[in-house]
């Protein structure tokens, strides 16, 4: 699943500020090889591949593995402006993130109608969807770290709340074509075997297209993101080994 949940992934760390994995934007392609990390008094950014490194920015302050960088009193505003920028993407995609759980849970339902209306009243499934989607949105309301969402980590998240809810969805197949074998009706009883078999991949392609509807939403960031990369940018103070910020990059 962690594959067609993509778009979530994207942006939870959009909302974060950056993309580690390398995921693009549609209208803003986005790179960082940087995790950040947003905490009520500092920025934190780790790199999260190659040599390690780990940049901060507190009230205007820049530091570079530990060592504070002397900034002019315009280096200064700059990053007390990206700081800002950043804080300002949190609410947004945070609330992106939870308008994606709630499409998810549409799909979920949509797929168990379509397979079996038996397995949509089921209220053992429902109240499963209703509990993973709550623990799904609480946990994207309280992250603040774009390592929450890398990778492994939001595969393993995706595959734990559907692990125990496309089961459900295709058991009153299962069923049905239990009982077709035993009335010797094997015909159906295989025709039944292959639809439960297909639910897990029908309901793929069936978030994947629920998804495609928050891509405006992500979109519409683009220019506080342009906005961040500019910023970085102007910054003219040089880092402990001599080169200049440079956090992210944002395509054309």
């Amino acid at each position: 699943m962690g594959t067609s949940l993509t778009r979530i992934a994207v942006a939870v760390c959009v909302a974060l500020a950056f993309a580690p994995s390398g995921e693009a934007v549609a209208a803003c392609p986005l790179r960082s090889a940087y995790d950040v990390t947003v905490t009520p008094d500092r920025l934190v950014f780790e790199r999260s591949s190659g040599a390690a490194r780990r940049i901060e920015m507190r009230d205007g302050a820049l530091s570079d593995g530990g060592k504070a960088v002397a900034l002019s009193a315009s280096d200064r505003d700059r990053i007390v402006r990206f700081e800002r920028a950043a804080r300002g993407l949190l609410p947004r995609i945070r609330q992106i993130g939870a308008h994606a759980v709630d499409l998810m849970v549409v799909a979920v339902r949509e797929q168990a109608a379509a397979t079996s209306p038996q397995s949509a009243a089921n209220a053992q499934l429902n109240a499963r969807l209703d509990a993973r989607a709550a623990a799904f949105k609480s946990r994207i309301a309280r992250s603040n770290s774009s390592k929450e969402w890398r990778g492994n980590a939001f595969n393993r998240y995706a595959a734990e709340a559907l692990t125990d809810v496309v089961p459900l969805i295709g058991g009153d197949l299962a069923q049905q074509a239990l009982d077709a074998t035993m009335r010797g009706d094997f015909r159906r009883a295989a025709a039944l075997g292959e639809r439960a078999a297909g639910v897990r991949g029908s309901l793929e392609a069936r978030i994947r297209q629920r998804l495609a509807a928050l891509q405006p939403d992500v979109d519409r960031l683009c220019p506080m993101l342009r906005q961040l990369d500019a910023l970085e940018k102007s910054v003219s103070a040089p880092l402990g080994d001599g080169t200049r910020l440079n956090l992210l990059e944002i395509g054309s």
